[in-house]
C-alpha cells in the first residue's frame, strides 16, 4: 500500500459528498445494534485499524475520479457496505478460529487423560500416584535458561579420539560460505548464515571429523555460478591441535544436491514436490562418503553419520526420511513454524485457510513438521517461548505428556510405545573473532570526532565506506545513533519505530536514527510488502521533517555489518529490535558483542536474551510511547548506558559458537545412538565390495565386463560371462578367479534359522546385490474383497516379457514385488498365477513391514524367512501392544461395539504390522485424522488403508514401501536411481510416496480401477508431493503390449534429472 494519503482523501470524499446524504439511504442490513450509523466514524474505527486496504484503495481511486456528485455518493455508499462486509467476514474467521482452538484444547485434554489411564494400567497403586503427581507437576510451567542436565557429561577435549560425521540440511535459499547474499529474498536470510557458521564451528570441535551441509544445487542464470558448484569447502582440518594429520576429507563442506528443475531458482513453497529427489541424491552421497571415511578413519568399516540435523520444515521432512533409511538419530531446528504462521494469518482475518494454503503451501509444511517431530529425538529451540507457545500447537508434542514419559523412562517403566521428542533451548552461536572487547568504555568519548574530523580543523582518519554512506544523511553525525537492522518487512515494525522517533521531540534533539533495511536498487521492483514499508518510511520522514536526522542507505555488504555496529557504539548509541514477534533475535547478540545496549520487543526470544545478558530494556512493540521512553532513557542516562554495555560484554560468552557446539554435542550424545548394524555379517560383504570395485575398474576396458549370471535357483556361484572369460587380459582373469574362489568357499558353520537349515548356503546374500537395475512391481489391483484381480497376473507376465525383450540389459535386471499382502497370500497369488517366486529377487510385503529374498533365507520346504536386518532397522519407536489397543479404541469408539468399524486381520498381521478388516467403510477415519489422534497420544507409526479400502494396516514409523526401496539401496548398494517402479493410476494410501524420487516411475493406466486414496486426507496435497513435470515419471496406456512396455522402459532409462 502506498501510504495513508488515500485514506485522508477518502475521509475528505465522505465529508465533501455529505455524510448525511449517505445516512438517508436505508441500510440493507439491520444495524440497530450499532445505533445511528455514521460511515465516517465506522471507517475510522473499524477499517483503518484492521482491514486490508488494497481492494478499498482501488475503489477510492474510482471515487476520486468520479465527477458526478450523485454517482460519487452512490460509490461511497457501496464502499461503506463493502467495508462492513469485509469486517464481518474477518470476525467470522476469528470466531471459527476460536472454535477450532477450543475444540483442540478439549481434544488434547481427552487425549492426555486417555494416555494417562493407559500408562497407569501396568503400575502398582504407589506408582499410579506418582503418575498423577507427575501430571500435576507438569502443569506447573517452568522457565529456564540453558537448562543443562547435571547428569550429562559435557563435551570436552577428551572426545578428540572420536571421528564423528555430522550432516546438516538447509534446502531453501542461496547457501554459500563467502559473500552471502543475505536479504536477497525471503528465503536467503538469517538461517543461511546460521547453518554455515554452525557447520564451521562444529568442524572445529574435538571429536568431529567431518561436517556436510546439504543444500540445493542451482544452475540458473538468475543466480551466481557458485551456487551450482557440487562441493564447497568451508573449513579444512588436515592437522589437529597436536599437529597430527587427521585425513584429507576432514573439515566442513557445503554439498549441493540437484533436485527439481536445475535451471530454475525456486522459492521454498515450490520445493515440496521434489523433496524425495533430494533424499535419494543425499543418500547416494552419504553412502559414498561413509565408505570413504571408513577407509580413512574407520578401519575399513563404514563411518555412518553421527546425527542428521534438519533446519526448517523442508529439511526436517528430508532428515526424517534419511534418518529412517539409514537408521541414525535425527535432530530438528524449526527456525519458524507453520502452525504459528497459520494462526497469525487467520487472526488477521484477511485470508481464508484455503487462500493461505494456496499461497504458502502451509498444510504441506505443517505435515512435514509433524513428521519431523515423529522421527526427531531432539528438537533444538532458541527460546523457552518457542517450546511452550509454538511447538505446543502441534499434534506431535505435548509438554505435559512429554514430562510424564521422560519420568517413566528414567525409572525404567514401560511407555507402551509412546514417545515425545526432547526439547532443549540452545541459543544460536556467534562469531566474535572480529569484535574487540574493551573493559571500559570511557575512552570512546570524543573518539568519533577524531576519526571523522574534529572541530579543530584536523583531517579525518580513513573510515569504513559504510560510515560515509550513513553519515551523509546526518546533519550532526556525532549525536548518539539509534540503530535498527532488519528487512523492510511489516512484521519488523519499522514504521512504529519511526513514528515514535518522529513524535518525541527530546529524542529527536538528542539522537539520530539509522535504518539498515536490506539492499535495494529500485523500490518499484521490490515485492509488495517490502516496497510498502519503504514507501511508508520515506513518507513518514517527510511528514515529521526528519531530514538530517534519519539515515537509510540503499546498499550494504554483509562484511559492513560489524562496522555499522561499531559506528553506533562509538556514538554511544542504542540498538533496537521493535519486531511484533521475534523468534530469537540474533542481531541483539551481535549488537551486544559490539558494546551496544538494546531496546527490544517483549514478544519472543529477546526475553531470554535480556535475562542472560541484562543489557537493555524490553518494550511492548505496539506501544509507541513506550518505545520512545525506553530509547530516551538509555540515550540520556549515561550510567545506565555504561552498565548495560558492560553487562553485555560480561555475559556474551554464553552465545559463542564453542559454547553452543559444546552444549549441542552434549545433548546429542544423550540421544539413543543407532546406526546400521547388519546381523548377517559374513565375508560375503568383502566379496561384494571387491566385485563392485572390479566392475568399476572394468568400465573403461573396451568390450569387456564381468557378468555374474543367475539361474532360477538363485545360486551365488553363477557363471562368468563368455565375453569376460574369453578376454585375454591376464589382470582381469586373475581378479575374476580370486573373486570366484572366495564365493566358492563360504563359511560352513553358518547359523541355522530356528532349527531349519537354509537352502543354498552359498546364497546367503541375495542375488539382488549384483543387479544393475531393479524393476519393482507395485500394482495395487484388488477386487471388492481385497483379493488380487485376475488381470494382475497377466500384467506381471507382460512386464517380464517386456524386460527380457531388451537383451542387452535383461541379464543385469532383477525384479521385486511390493504389496500390502502378507507373504503367505503373496505366495498363494503367485502360485495361482503360475509365476515362480524365484522370478523375484525381493518381496516387500505387509505394506513395507517385511522384506524377503526368494532363493535366500529359504527353508527346505520352500518357506521364506524375513530379512532380520530390516526387522531391526524399522523397530524404532514401535510399540506393538500399546498401539494395537489404542487403534482398536479409535476405530471402534464406545457405543459402536455392536457394529464395529474394523476387526483384526490376524493373517495379515506380523510383528511389525497391525492389520484390520474394514467392515464399515463409511465409519472409517481418514489417515490424517487417525495419525493426528495417534500423535496426540505419543504413538508414532505409519497407518494406511490398502487393498481397495478393505484393510487398514499400521506399520512402524520408519517402515513403508518407499522406504523399503531405500533400505535395499543402503543394505545392498542397489542405487535407487537404477530402480524402475511400475504403478497404476491409483493405489493404497501410500501411493503418493512411491511416485516421487530419483527412481524412474512408469504409470500403467487403466490397470488399477479403484484404490484407497479417498481415505488419505481431508486436504488434497498431491500437487505438493508429486512433481507434475519430472522427466523421471512416464505413463503408458492400458492394455499395452510387452513391446510397448519395453519401449517405455527404454525411454525412461535415458531420462535424468
Amino acid at each position: 500500500m502506498a501510504g495513508n494519503e488515500w485514506i485522508n482523501g477518502y475521509l475528505e470524499a465522505i465529508l465533501d459528498s455529505g455524510a448525511a446524504a449517505i445516512e438517508e439511504q436505508k441500510p440493507m442490513v439491520d444495524l440497530r445494534e450499532r445505533g445511528h450509523f455514521n460511515p465516517t466514524k465506522y471507517f475510522v474505527e473499524e477499517v483503518v485499524t484492521g482491514v486490508d486496504e488494497t481492494d478499498l484503495h482501488r475503489t477510492w481511486i474510482k471515487v476520486v475520479a468520479t465527477r458526478n456528485a450523485r454517482e460519487r455518493s452512490s460509490r461511497l455508499e457501496n464502499m461503506c457496505w463493502r467495508i462492513w462486509h469485509l469486517t464481518r467476514k474477518k470476525k467470522q474467521l476469528e470466531w471459527e478460529e476460536l472454535q477450532r482452538l477450543a475444540k483442540r484444547r478439549w481434544e488434547r485434554e481427552l487425549v492426555r487423560k486417555d494416555a494417562t489411564e493407559d500408562l497407569a494400567e501396568d503400575l502398582s497403586e504407589g506408582e499410579k500416584g506418582d503418575t498423577v503427581s507427575e501430571l500435576i507437576h507438569a502443569e506447573t510451567p517452568r522457565v529456564s535458561f540453558h537448562s543443562n542436565a547435571s547428569s550429562l557429561e559435557l563435551w570436552s577435549d577428551d572426545k578428540k579420539e572420536k571421528k564423528l560425521y555430522i550432516i546438516l540440511i538447509s534446502l531453501h535459499g542461496l547457501v554459500r560460505g563467502e559473500n552471502m547474499e543475505l536479504g536477497r529474498d525471503s528465503d536467503t536470510g538469517g538461517q543461511v548464515k546460521y547453518v554455515v557458521e554452525l557447520s564451521r564451528a562444529l568442524a572445529k570441535m574435538p571429536g568431529v571429523y567431518r561436517v556436510d551441509l546439504f543444500t540445493r544445487q542451482v544452475l540458473s542464470p538468475e543466480v551466481d555460478w557458485s551456487y551450482g558448484e557440487p562441493t564447497e569447502m568451508l573449513t579444512t582440518a588436515n592437522e589437529d591441535a597436536d599437529g597430527n594429520d587427521v585425513g584429507e576429507s576432514s573439515g566442513a563442506y557445503i554439498i549441493r544436491i540437484p533436485f527439481g528443475p536445475r535451471d530454475k531458482y525456486l522459492h521454498k513453497e515450490l520445493l515440496w514436490p521434489y523433496i524425495q529427489e533430494f533424499v535419494d541424491g543425499a543418500l547416494a552421497h552419504i553412502l559414498n562418503m561413509s565408505k570413504v571415511l571408513g577407509e580413512q578413519v574407520g578401519g575399513g568399516q563404514p563411518v555412518w553419520p553421527y546425527v542428521i540435523h534438519g533446519h526448517y520444515a523442508d529439511a526436517g521432512d528430508s532428515a526424517a526420511l534419511l534418518s529412517g533409511a539409514l537408521n541414525v538419530p535425527m535432530v530438528l531446528t524449526g527456525h519458524s513454524l507453520g502452525r504459528n504462521k497459520l494462526e497469525q494469518l487467520l487472526k488477521q482475518g484477511r485470508q481464508s485457510k484455503e487462500d493461505i494454503n494456496s499461497m504458502y503451501k502451509i498444510m504441506r509444511r505443517i505435515e512435514a513438521e509433524e513428521l519431523s517431530l515423529d522421527v526427531a529425538e531432539l528438537v533444538i529451540t532458541s527460546t523457552q517461548q518457542e517450546i511452550e507457545e509454538q511447538w505446543g500447537l502441534y499434534d506431535g508434542f505435548d509438554v505435559k505428556l512429554e514430562k510424564i514419559l521422560r519420568a517413566r523412562a528414567r525409572r525404567g517403566v514401560n511407555c507402551h510405545g509412546r514417545y515425545m521428542p526432547r526439547m532443549v533451548v540452545i541459543p544460536p552461536g556467534m562469531d566474535f573473532s572480529s569484535v574487540v572487547v574493551q573493559e571500559d568504555a570511557s575512552e570512546v568519548d570524543g573518539e568519533l570526532p577524531t576519526v571523522i574530523g574534529g572541530t579543530d580543523g584536523s583531517s579525518p582518519k580513513a573510515i569504513p565506506t559504510i560510515w560515509s554512506e550513513v553519515m551523509r544523511f546526518l546533519t550532526n553525525p556525532h549525536k548518539p545513533m539509534i540503530l535498527a537492522l532488519s528487512r523492510p518487512d511489516p512484521k519488523k515494525n519499522i514504521t512504529t519505530l519511526l513514528k515514535a522517533f518522529g513524535e518525541c521531540r527530546p529524542l529527536r534533539e538528542l539522537a539520530n536514527l539509522t535504518l539498515i533495511m536490506g539492499n535495494r536498487d529500485d523500490i518499484d521492483e521490490m515485492t509488495g510488502g517490502n516496497a510498502s514499508v519503504l514507501i511508508t518510511v520515506l513518507k513518514l520522514i517527510d511528514k515529521y521533517d526528519l531530514y538530517g536526522l534519519v539515515a537509510y542507505p540503499k546498499h550494504h555488504k554483509q562484511t559492513d555489518v560489524p562496522d555499522i555496529y561499531r559506528l553506533a557504539a562509538k556514538t554511544k548509541g542504542v540498538f533496537i529490535n521493535p519486531a511484533l514477534v521475534e523468534p530469537f533475535g540474533l542481531t541483539l547478540i551481535e549488537a551486544a558483542a559490539h558494546g551496544l545496549p538494546m531496546v527490544a520487543t517483549k514478544n519472543g526470544g529477546p526475553v531470554d536474551i535480556q535475562r542472560a545478558l541484562n543489557n537493555g530494556l524490553l518494550v511492548d512493540p505496539h506501544d509507541q510511547q513506550a518505545i520512545a521512553d525506553a530509547l530516551l532513557k538509555l540515550v540520556s542516562e549515561k550510567n545506565l548506558w555504561h552498565d548495560c554495555r558492560r553487562n553485555g560484554w560480561k555475559n556474551i560468552h554464553l552465545y559463542s559458537w564453542p559454547e553452543h557446539c559444546r552444549t549441542y554435542l552434549t545433548k546429542v550424545a544423550a540421544c539413543r545412538m543407532r546406526h546400521p548394524q547388519w546381523k548377517t555379517d559374513t565375508p560375503g560383504d568383502e566379496v561384494s565390495a571387491e566385485v563392485s570395485s572390479l566392475n568399476d575398474s572394468l568400465k573403461d576396458v573396451h568390450d569387456m565386463s564381468l557378468r555374474l549370471s543367475v539361474d532360477d535357483k538363485a545360486s551365488l556361484t553363477g557363471s562368468l560371462d563368455p565375453v569376460a572369460s574369453s578376454s585375454g587380459e591376464p589382470d582381469v582373469q586373475d581378479q575374476v578367479k580370486r573373486v570366484l574362489s572366495k564365493i566358492k568357499k563360504p563359511e560352513t558353520n553358518s547359523k541355522e534359522n530356528e532349527g531349519v537349515k537354509l537352502e543354498n548356503v552359498p546364497s546367503k546374500y541375495p542375488i539382488l546385490r549384483r543387479r544393475h537395475r531393479l524393476v519393482v512391481l507395485i500394482l495395487d489391483c484388488y477386487d471388492s474383497n481385497g483379493l488380487p484381480e485376475k488381470k494382475t497376473a497377466q500384467t506381471i507376465q507382460d512386464i517380464f516379457k517386456a524386460v527380457r525383450l531388451d537383451t542387452q540389459n535383461a541379464k543385469f535386471t532383477g525384479f521385486a514385488i511390493s504389496t500390502a499382502m502378507p507373504v503367505s497370500e503373496t505366495m498363494e497369488f503367485l502360485k495361482s498365477a503360475k509365476i515362480q517366486v524365484n522370478e523375484f529377487d525381493a518381496l516387500i510385503c505387509g505394506s513395507g513391514s517385511e522384506v524377503y529374498y526368494p532363493g535366500t533365507y529359504t527353508a527346505e520346504d520352500g518357506k521364506l524367512f524375513a530379512d532380520p536386518d530390516y526387522a531391526s532397522h524399522i523397530a524404532f519407536h514401535w510399540g506393538y501392544e500399546g498401539l494395537k489397543k489404542t487403534i482398536w479404541k479409535l476405530m471402534n469408539p464406545e457405543g459402536e461395539q455392536k457394529s464395529p468399524c474394523a476387526e483384526e486381520d490376524v493373517k495379515s498381521s506380523n510383528a511389525h504390522c497391525v492389520a484390520y478388516f474394514v467392515k464399515e467403510l463409511s465409519k472409517a477415519k481418514k489417515v490424517d485424522d487417525l495419525r493426528q489422534k495417534l500423535r496426540m497420544r505419543g504413538l508414532r507409526c505409519h497407518p494406511m488403508y490398502c487393498r481397495n479400502s478393505t484393510r487398514m494396516q499400521v506399520v512402524p514409523l520408519l517402515a513403508s514401501r518407499a522406504q523399503a526401496l531405500r533400505y535395499l539401496f543402503v543394505r545392498w548398494r542397489l542405487n535407487v536411481a537404477n530402480m524402475f517402479v511400475i504403478v497404476g493410476e491409483t493405489g493404497d494410501t501410500d501411493y503418493e510416496e512411491l511416485i516421487a524420487g530419483a527412481h524412474k516411475t512408469l504409470i500403467m493406466k487403466e490397470v488399477v480401477t479403484k484404490g484407497s486414496e479417498a481415505l488419505l486426507r481431508t486436504t488434497d496435497l498431491r500437487n505438493d508431493i508429486v512433481p507434475s513435470d519430472s522427466p523421471l515419471i512416464a505413463s503408458i496406456k492400458g492394455g499395452a503390449t510387452p513391446e510397448e512396455i519395453s519401449e517405455a522402459l527404454k525411454a525412461l532409462s535415458k531420462a535424468s534429472l
